[in-house]
């Protein structure tokens, strides 16, 4: 089979290789997937700039998430069958032809919905999901700040923070806030432009924000935690802060990020919450399968509506690897065999 492979870190231009690999084969509680797309995710940007410690050496396959047809079966598995039209998420390995993947991490796609779209519903509308319906408990009036407001999680947890009643405030940049307005965000931030943080407090009159999403890191994370008010709560899920920066300016994200003790949160009965789907799905894959559950619900109640920014030939892949980590995207970027 065809795969692209990373050969080198770096600019994408140079990246990336249109290799033959061996065909995978399905273990016992894995299918193996015919694939027609996969989608790009943020943290194939991180590893791409060689910033993500659990993606495989190079030469390495990259890839969270495929859709197509399901080729085999593992020996144990009896939720699907061959031929089934399926969306999935892969722990890596999804740039490629064919995918094996355990199969809590499958979902047959919705009828009508487009195939490629549909890698939207693994990566990141699960991300979406466990952040903010399984780790967290969100109300109606609750006030809510959703960094990335405009991408594929960040609109996923815009939604489904309307879906309860939320008061969002969503940062993006200019061109993009017509479109997180359009989705549900209450008040837009363009946050080249604008501090967010002066902007929430001045319109919230002090650190009032009962729930914040971040995959910003360093600073932003910081100062996302100082507009919490007691019984707040940050989930963290990300750091595309640290792209464009080398691995010493990385370590200043870090710093960015300030020191907490156990003792500060107790005090302000504040809460932290770090989310890593990569040790999900390693650990606790029976939760994966209801999380995958809890989205294609969401998908047919109409909370969840993804929204695709571009698709692309697998032979452009160095292009969409551009068009995301410039942000010029909304939604999800998509990769066509």
């Amino acid at each position: 089979m065809k795969a692209v492979h990373l050969v080198k870190y770096g600019d994408s231009s140079k990246a990336f290789e249109v290799r033959d690999a061996e065909k995978p084969v399905p273990q016992s509680r894995e299918v193996l997937i015919k694939v027609d797309a996969f989608g790009l995710n943020f943290a194939d940007v991180v590893a791409r700039r060689g910033l993500y410690p659990d993606a495989p050496k190079n030469p390495a396959i990259l890839g969270y998430d495929v859709a197509g047809t399901i080729d085999a079966l593992g020996s144990d598995v009896t939720e699907f069958k061959v031929g089934d039209r399926v969306t999935a998420l892969t722990r890596f390995g999804g740039y490629a032809e064919y995918a094996a993947t355990m199969v809590e991490g499958v979902a047959k796609i919705p009828d009508g919905f487009d195939t490629g779209l549909s890698t939207a519903l693994a990566t990141q509308a699960c991300t979406a999901y466990h952040c903010a319906v399984q780790s967290v408990n969100m109300h109606e009036g609750d006030k809510v700040l959703i960094h990335a407001a405009a991408g594929g999680v960040g609109s996923t947890l815009v939604q489904i923070a309307k879906s309860k009643g939320c008061i969002v405030y969503g940062t993006a940049s200019k061109s993009k806030l017509a479109h997180i307005k359009s989705i549900g965000v209450d008040h837009p931030i363009d946050y080249r432009n604008t501090d967010f943080y002066k902007a929430v407090h001045s319109d919230l009159g002090g650190a009032e924000l009962d729930f914040a999403f971040d995959s910003i890191g360093g600073k932003t994370f910081k100062q996302s935690y100082k507009l919490l008010k007691p019984g707040g709560t940050i989930v963290y899920f990300g750091a595309a802060s640290q792209i464009g920066s080398s691995k010493l300016k990385a370590l200043g994200v870090v710093a960015g990020f300030g020191l907490f003790s156990p003792i500060q949160l107790l005090m302000s009965s504040k809460s932290m919450i770090a989310v890593n789907m990569l040790r999900i799905a390693d650990h606790k894959p029976e939760l994966f399968q209801k999380i995958f559950a809890g989205v294609m619900d969401y998908v047919e109640q109409g909370i969840i509506k993804p929204t695709l920014a571009k698709k692309f030939h697998v032979d452009q892949i160095a292009d969409a690897h551009e068009y995301l980590e410039t942000r010029q995207s909304i939604g999800k970027v998509v990769m066509e065999w």
